[in-house]
């Protein structure tokens, strides 16, 4: 593990990128900077200056009303970057896009997409892209749900096409192995992205329970519970998650990280807390204790909110820069829904 990433260097490194636009540094060990991407690309290279400013306006707006719009935005935003690159291909319309796909059922967040588009193209039509609104949306609402407001580096822009077929979000009874594996093929990101984006991620929103039944009574189709759950958060999870026995039974939501507040949706570092005590509601998250070095990241979190909050800023900026759009490449869309043809 890196630990000089997570312990050592996270605040110089963090405070350098800061202070610039535009600076060579290791993916790896640091706050990804990538080079077709700029900070404040906006202010600095358009004629909309105030872009990143209305952005955080319509989200504080939209904030106020629902709280459940950070978790939702978050989600949205993985789902984005994970499946072909940050190019808001979720965002398209059609039969066989990618929202359709069955990983992406309970997807939310896209009428605020929508009303922050709205008013950046009659504030300042055909500059602002989805691809930014949607990184920018999501560092704002997750800054008022309690995590930090890193920087988004901008200039993206909108890809043209979406396929269902192309989304291979992974499951959340994937194994530990597979997760890691998986995160690996997407860019830089490695096992500290990982573990701060899945924890720091599944500290709020909700899942519905059909995603978490095979861990309370057939896990691995032995007919019976996931024997890594306490006892007692079992017994808790069966009365929100009543088996389904028949076609057309309803699929109740849950929260990811039951707490008196939850329905606040903040973020908070007690789902690593909830890991240790074995009370993870994700199969995928519970994992974290399977190996030495994710274990120790959990405990290390667990202990320390603002250690959390560090690498969160890190792996947010570094998972919004895989396999973006610049220059000439895609287009930007008038209307986050449908390509401009």
């Amino acid at each position: 593990m890196r630990r000089e990433r997570f312990v050592l260097i996270i605040f110089p490194l963090l405070a350098l990128a800061l202070s610039s636009c535009m600076v060579d540094v290791d993916a790896a060990s640091s706050l990804q900077t990538p080079v077709r991407l700029r900070w404040h690309y906006y202010r600095l290279n358009t004629t909309c200056r105030d872009a990143e400013i209305y952005v955080r306006h319509q989200v504080e707006l939209y904030y106020k009303q629902d709280k459940s719009i950070a978790p939702k935005l978050l989600r949205l935003l993985y789902s984005d970057c994970f499946v072909g690159g940050c190019d808001a291909s979720i965002l398209l319309d059609g039969r066989n896009s990618e929202k359709t796909a069955p990983q992406n059922r309970g997807l939310g967040g896209f009428v605020l997409i929508d009303k922050i588009k709205e008013v950046l193209e009659e504030r300042c039509p055909g500059i602002v892209s989805c691809a930014d609104i949607l990184n920018l949306a999501t560092r704002d609402a997750v800054h008022l749900a309690g995590a930090p407001s890193y920087p988004v580096y901008t200039g993206r822009r909108d890809g043209r096409t979406s396929n269902a077929s192309l989304v291979d979000l992974p499951s959340p009874s994937i194994s530990l192995e597979a997760l890691l594996a998986y995160f690996k093929s997407k860019g830089s990101l490695d096992v500290l992205d990982m573990v701060t984006l899945l924890g720091g991620g599944h500290s709020m929103g909700r899942t519905h329970c059909s995603f978490i039944e095979d861990r309370l009574y057939n896990f691995n189709n032995t007919g019976k519970p996931d024997p890594s759950m306490k006892a007692s958060f079992l017994a808790e999870m069966r009365k929100q998650c009543p088996q389904r026995v028949k076609k057309g039974q309803s699929d109740p939501l849950a929260y990811l990280n039951p707490s008196p507040r939850a329905q606040y949706y903040p973020f908070t570092n007690s789902s690593f807390s909830r890991v240790l005590n074995n009370e993870a509601v994700l199969g995928v998250d519970q994992q974290l204790l399977f190996s030495d070095v994710t274990k120790q990241i959990t405990q290390e979190f667990a202990a320390g909110f603002e250690d959390l909050r560090r690498s969160f800023a890190l792996s947010m900026s570094r998972m919004g820069n895989i396999n973006v759009l610049t220059g000439k490449d895609g287009e930007i869309r008038k209307n986050c829904r449908v390509p401009n043809y």
